[in-house]
C-alpha cells in the first residue's frame, strides 16, 4: 500500500479522491434507469418479467413471481445446518440490539387544559431490497428486515433476483424466513425498486424502500424518492483504522483488506502516528493478497482508494478521521474509549483489536447498513427509527386558547395570512 505523509493537501487531494465514487457520479446511467421506471409505472407486471427474462435470464410471470412456502421448505433442507444455527444466533443479537431502540408514544398535560404529545406508528408496508447475481449476503437480509420487524411495520416486501432457474439462493430465502419477511418476490435491479414504489399487478407499492444494490438500484432509488421514502443511495465500501504503535500490524492489515474485496471502488485506509507501523502493515497487506481468494479485487480496491497515512500526532490523524467521516472506523490505540469521544464522524465505530470490522457485519447486534461517501456527517446506521413516522399531537381547551388567541392573531396578521388569524378569532366572537 502507498504510504504518504499527512498534510492538509494530502487529505484534501484524498477526499476529492474519494468523492468519485459517490452515487451523485454516476450520471452516465440515469438515461437507462429512468427508462425502466417509465416502463415499469406505465406496463407493470409486463415490464418486469420482461427485464428479469433479458437481466437475469429467467423466466418469471405471475404465477411463479412470488417465492412459495415450498420453496423455502426446500431452501431448508439445502442449507447448511451449522449456517441456519449462525442466522439464529446472530438474529438474537440484532434483535436485542434493536429492541433498545425502540421509541414509544408520550404525552404530557397541563391544569390549564393543554394536552402536548408524540405519537409514534410504525410503517404500514416496506420494501427490502435484496442483491442476487454472484453475490450473496443473508447478513444483510438480517439486518434490513430485523429492525422494520421490532418496529412493527406490518407488511415486510421483500424482492431478489433470481438465478436463471428462476429460484433464489437459499441462504437468501432462509434468512428472510427467519428475519420475518411476509412476502418475497423474484424481480432485481432498477425495474424491482420501480415494483415496489409504484406497485404492479403482482407487487404491492410500499411506503419505504430500503437496503443495497448496484449502481443502477441506488440511482433508482435515488429516482423513487418522493414516491416513497428511501433508507439512502449506498456507494462503495469504506474502512477507516485509527492506530498508534500498539497496535499489531498484521490485524490491522488483515481488517484493511476486509473492505477491500468487496469492490474495486472500496476504500482502505489506515492513519498513523507510527512510520513503523506504517511500512509494517504495508508489508503484511502484500503478504496477504497474495493468498486471498479475491486477489484481483482487492489490489485494484488498494491500487485506486487505499492509503497508510503518517500524522504527526493523534489530534492531527482524528481530524482527519472526522474529515473523510467512514463508514466503518476502527480505533487501535493505547486509549481507544478516550479516543472514541473525539470522533464525530463515523458510520460505526470498532474499539479495540479484538473488535475486528467483520463481528459487526455479521453477529455483533449494531446494524451493518450504514452512511458512505462522508454523508456520515448528517447521516446514521439503518435502525428502528428508520422504520417509524412520528406525528404532533395538540390539544387545547377553550380556557387555554382564549389565554394565547390574541397572540397567535397578531402571528398570523403579521404574516398577512388573514384566514389563519380568523380561524383564531371566530371562536371568541361577542
Amino acid at each position: 500500500m502507498r504510504i504518504l505523509k499527512l498534510t492538509k493537501e494530502t487529505e484534501e487531494n484524498i477526499l476529492e479522491d474519494l468523492l468519485k465514487r459517490s452515487p451523485n457520479s454516476y450520471g452516465k446511467f440515469e438515461d437507462s434507469v429512468n427508462e425502466i421506471i417509465a416502463n415499469v409505472r406505465k406496463n407493470r407486471d409486463a415490464a418486469i418479467f420482461d427485464y428479469t427474462a433479458r437481466f437475469d435470464g429467467a423466466r418469471i410471470d405471475a404465477s411463479n413471481i412470488l417465492v412459495t412456502e415450498d420453496e423455502i421448505k426446500e431452501a431448508y433442507d439445502a442449507v447448511d445446518p451449522k449456517l441456519l444455527e449462525v442466522i439464529r444466533k446472530a438474529l438474537v443479537n440484532i434483535r436485542s440490539y434493536h429492541e433498545k431502540q425502540i421509541q414509544n408514544s408520550w404525552f404530557t398535560s397541563e391544569n390549564n387544559g393543554i394536552i402536548l404529545g408524540q405519537k409514534v406508528t410504525a410503517l404500514e408496508r416496506v420494501g427490502v431490497y435484496v442483491p442476487g447475481g454472484k453475490a450473496v449476503y443473508p447478513s444483510s437480509v438480517l439486518m434490513n428486515i430485523l429492525p422494520a420487524k421490532v418496529a412493527g411495520v406490518d407488511e415486510i416486501i421483500m424482492t431478489t433476483p433470481p438465478g436463471k432457474d428462476g429460484k433464489v439462493n437459499p441462504s437468501t430465502l432462509v434468512a428472510a424466513k427467519e428475519a420475518g419477511a411476509d412476502k418475497i418476490y423474484k424481480v432485481g435491479g432498477a425495474q424491482a425498486i420501480a415494483a415496489l414504489a409504484f406497485g404492479t399487478e403482482s407487487i404491492p407499492k410500499v411506503d419505504k424502500i430500503v437496503g443495497p444494490g448496484n449502481i443502477y438500484v441506488a440511482l433508482a432509488k435515488k429516482a423513487v424518492f418522493g414516491y416513497v421514502s428511501i433508507d439512502s443511495i449506498a456507494g462503495p465500501s469504506e474502512i477507516l483504522v485509527l492506530a498508534d504503535d500498539s497496535a499489531n500490524p498484521r490485524f490491522v492489515a488483515a481488517d484493511l483488506l476486509s473492505q477491500a474485496e468487496h469492490d474495486e471502488m472500496a476504500s482502505a485506509i489506515l492513519i498513523t502516528t507510527s512510520q513503523t507501523l506504517a511500512e509494517q502493515v504495508s508489508d503484511e497487506v502484500d503478504k496477504f493478497v497474495a493468498q486471498l481468494s479475491r486477489k484481483e479485487i482487492i489490489q485494484k480496491s488498494l491500487d485506486n482508494y487505499g492509503y497508510i497515512l503518517v500524522a504527526d500526532d493523534m489530534n492531527q490523524a482524528i481530524n482527519t478521521v472526522n474529515a473523510i467521516a467512514s463508514e466503518h472506523m476502527e480505533i487501535v490505540t493505547r486509549n481507544p474509549f478516550e479516543v472514541m469521544t473525539k470522533v464525530r464522524n463515523a458510520g460505526a465505530i470498532f474499539i479495540g483489536e479484538y473488535s475486528s470490522e467483520p463481528l459487526g457485519d455479521y453477529f455483533a447486534g449494531p446494524n451493518h447498513v450504514l452512511p458512505t461517501n462522508g454523508t456520515a456527517k448528517f447521516f446514521s446506521a439503518l435502525s428502528v427509527d428508520d422504520f417509524i413516522k412520528k406525528s404532533s399531537i395538540i390539544s387545547y381547551s377553550k380556557d387555554a386558547l382564549q389565554a394565547v388567541y390574541k397572540d397567535i392573531a397578531q402571528f398570523a396578521e403579521c404574516e398577512q395570512l388573514t384566514a389563519h388569524a380568523n380561524s383564531i378569532k371566530v371562536r371568541f366572537e361577542d
